[in-house]
């Protein structure tokens, strides 16, 4: 399922799962996945799906939903599907009310979803909807999807995994304002709530995530030949987490980018705004 170039093979080491420690993890356990109709989402929701497990699937595109559902329907676990944008107050608020009545209560969030800009701050002068609509989804959106449902997972013992970017622990990049603002601003939040969580018996997991080849890349041209991680793989230490229980996943290598980030600042901000007008001359 993955294919490798040397180089990823390198930044990107096996993920080995113990599949009778998820197995019996999970049993009868009821998962929520945001953002599951293409890429991570996707290979979470696949990659579970032999298992004794009820998911529920939430993200836009309805149609891509059903598919996935159909897909994994014959299988072993129980699939539901919920359509929403989670960036509309009343369709989030409606994914709210829906978890709240499930019978079996709530043991896992996958959050997931989200949306990349890439845009210089030249081209964004008249485009305050990008900040806000970033903001929305990658923010607003599993705040208050949390808030909503932490009494659930407390009395499950739950545990809530956010898929998070290496962006978040490095520099920040010019033209990623929007994205990285709004990535860094629910780390923080999290990793701050995960503090007062612990004590009420629900475990958390942040994953940064580098590079992934998801359909979110795509419109990024200079991304399609840099190493990325395959959304198969970054499905495997999600899933992995959901048994180790461990509180964070990093790339092995991410220490020598925080290292080189914090001795390397300034002549970072020297050499790029240096380049950006080289470009524009």
């Amino acid at each position: 399922m993955v294919s490798y170039r040397w180089l990823e093979k390198l930044l990107f080491p096996r993920t080995l799962i113990n599949w009778n420690k998820l197995r019996s993890e999970l049993d009868d356990k009821t998962i929520l996945i945001t953002g599951a109709s293409s890429g991570i989402g996707e290979q979470v929701a696949l990659m579970l799906a032999d298992l004794n497990v009820h998911m529920i699937l939430v993200a836009r595109r309805g149609e891509k939903l059903l598919a996935l559902k159909q897909a994994i329907e014959h299988k072993t676990a129980q699939v539901s599907v919920y359509p929403a944008d989670l960036r509309n107050k009343e369709e989030l608020e409606g994914l709210i009310a829906y978890i709240e009545q499930l019978s079996g209560g709530l043991d896992f969030i996958v959050s997931n979803a989200g949306i990349s800009i890439r845009r210089s701050i030249h081209d964004s002068l008249d485009r305050f909807h990008d900040f806000t609509r970033t903001m929305a989804i990658n923010y607003m959106a599993p705040v208050q999807l949390l808030l909503a449902t932490i009494p659930l997972l407390g009395t499950s013992k739950g545990h809530i995994i956010n898929v998070s970017t290496i962006n978040v622990l490095l520099l920040p990049m010019s033209h990623w304002a929007a994205y990285q603002a709004s990535k860094s601003a629910f780390d923080t939040w999290f990793r701050s709530t995960a503090l007062e969580l612990h004590t009420m018996g629900i475990t958390t997991t942040s994953v940064y995530l580098p590079l992934v080849r998801t359909p979110m890349i795509e419109p990024t041209q200079a991304y399609r030949s840099m190493p990325a991680m395959n959304p198969y793989h970054a499905a495997q230490i999600i899933c992995k987490s959901m048994y180790t229980r461990k509180r964070t996943y990093k790339p092995w290598w991410i220490l020598f980018g925080q290292w080189g980030s914090l001795m390397f600042r300034w002549l970072w901000e020297l050499w790029i705004p240096a380049s950006l007008r080289k470009r524009r001359s």
